[in-house]
């Protein structure tokens, strides 16, 4: 196993102590467990413990948070289909989030106190955590172990904005620039958690046409159930939003897409898994376990033959909630986009688990943690707290976790798929940026709009 000391935790893993001081006043609600009955249908019972079990597991137990989104169905279906059990953790749970605050507080809690051991992120949360950024300075160290998906996401736009040219180009951004004169304020647009990934989709969507997402509209933190709601009654004009939510807003005449995530950087990184890292330390064969049923998961996933218990099993009760036809499309890749925008029909455009055009989904590259930091960096966020590229990599270095990764993987038997590098090398955008992990300064420096 490796030596998860070298990370050299010691000056973190000091806030431990301060355990009883968890975030005053700001703990989230205590997970929601998923303790009714499972989804899964009987035609495919769960797969039982095997002869595939990590000897040695320190616990049979962990507890992982998720968003009742598709970035999370790898988790879901990692419990439900006996991923987990095969390699030994037959107590694995998985526990409803109220939201990503609640998520952040419950894993800053941890399990043994009510709250959770990592789970689904979106990124740099972990980093942050890790550094205490946004846990009101309790450092509670994160280890990344995976990433959970690709595409899935997207920017959606409110129904009385039709007609104006907001697609993946924005035709005319005057039309968003010009909303107080017309409409007496400015041009409202959301994501559901500040600084991550949802916020920095549509900071470049907008970027890329020239509109300034800090000065040239509203650009807030609101649940998802209110700014759709607002899109309805006419008070909310964008929304930076994953499945099911883009096949609602245009299915339930809300509004329409300007564009998919997939269409703005295909093959992007998403969501994440993260675990704390005490409990990785202190469960290293049982992290082994954890990997090695995601990975099954995430390969059982992407089978188009799945997709059809996968829809039935995440939107049941205990997990999604919603009809099994909201899942149904962007299960498929298909998306109908509206206001005039051709439909898209194509299985690689909706969410990917295990492998892509570019490589592997799972495995997490370094260099893209390092393009969410970059980003941190080009839009100020938390006063500058990550303020160069030697602190940016730093972080990195002891966040990622791609070497449990590879372990992981190599034991279980998934050598073909293990990546050659840390770096998926040079990313291209939309609009023609790109960003070389090799000299992220280049891309800072070509970016028009920017803080940094």
């Amino acid at each position: 196993m490796s030596n998860l000391s070298r990370r050299k935790f010691v000056s973190w893993m000091g806030a431990g102590a301060a355990s009883s001081l968890i975030l005053k006043g700001c703990l989230g609600n205590p997970p929601e467990q998923a303790s009714t009955p499972s989804t899964t249908p009987p035609s495919t019972p769960a797969t039982p413990a095997a002869s595939g079990a990590v000897k040695g597991l320190e616990t049979t137990k962990i507890v992982l948070g998720y968003i009742p989104i598709a970035e999370s169905a790898p988790l879901i279906i990692a419990k439900e289909k006996g991923f987990w059990a095969k390699y030994g953790l037959t107590e694995a749970t998985v526990s409803k989030q109220a939201n990503w605050a609640s998520a952040r507080d419950n894993v800053v809690i941890g399990s043994e106190r009510g709250g959770i051991d990592g789970g689904q992120w979106q990124m740099p949360m972990p980093h942050l955590i890790s550094e205490g950024i946004i846990t009101n300075g309790q450092k509670t160290p994160m280890f990344v172990l995976a990433q959970l998906v690709t595409h899935g996401n997207g920017i959606a736009i409110a129904g009385k904005n039709q007609g104006k040219g907001l697609g993946l180009k924005i035709a005319d951004p005057d039309a968003i620039k010009g909303f107080p004169q017309r409409e007496g304020r400015k041009f409202k647009a959301a994501h559901t958690f500040p600084n991550a990934n949802q916020d920095f989709w549509i900071r470049y969507w907008l970027s890329a046409s020239g509109i300034d997402p800090d000065r040239d509209i509203d650009l807030l933190t609101v649940p998802s159930a209110e700014t759709v709601q607002g899109m309805r009654n006419g008070t909310m004009d964008a929304f930076s939003t994953g499945d099911p939510w883009p096949y609602r807003i245009v299915s339930d005449g809300i509004g329409f897409m300007a564009a998919l995530t997939a269409q703005m950087w295909p093959f992007h990184p998403e969501e994440y898994l993260a675990v704390r890292a005490d409990w990785v330390e202190k469960h290293p064969q049982a992290t082994l376990a954890l990997l090695q049923g995601v990975m099954e998961a995430q390969q059982w996933c992407d089978r188009p033959e799945n997709r059809q218990e996968l829809v039935e099993i995440c939107s049941g009760r205990t997990y999604f909630n919603v009809p099994a036809a909201v899942l149904t499309p962007p299960f498929e890749g298909k998306y109908a986009l509206g206001d005039g925008k051709p439909a898209v029909d194509d299985f690689k455009k909706g969410p990917l688990y295990w492998k892509d055009d570019r490589g592997s989904v799972s495995y997490p590259y370094q260099s893209h943690d390092l393009w969410f930091l970059t980003e941190t960096m080009r839009w100020n966020f938390h006063g500058g707290a990550i303020a160069d590229f030697d602190k940016a990599r730093q972080l990195v270095k002891a966040v990622n976790r791609e070497d449990l990764w590879r372990e992981a993987a190599k034991a279980a038997g998934f050598t073909a798929d293990v990546p050659e590098k840390t770096s998926r090398g040079v990313e291209t955008f939309f609009d023609g940026k790109t960003f070389d992990p090799e000299n992220p300064q280049a891309y800072l420096d070509s970016l028009a709009i920017k803080r940094a």
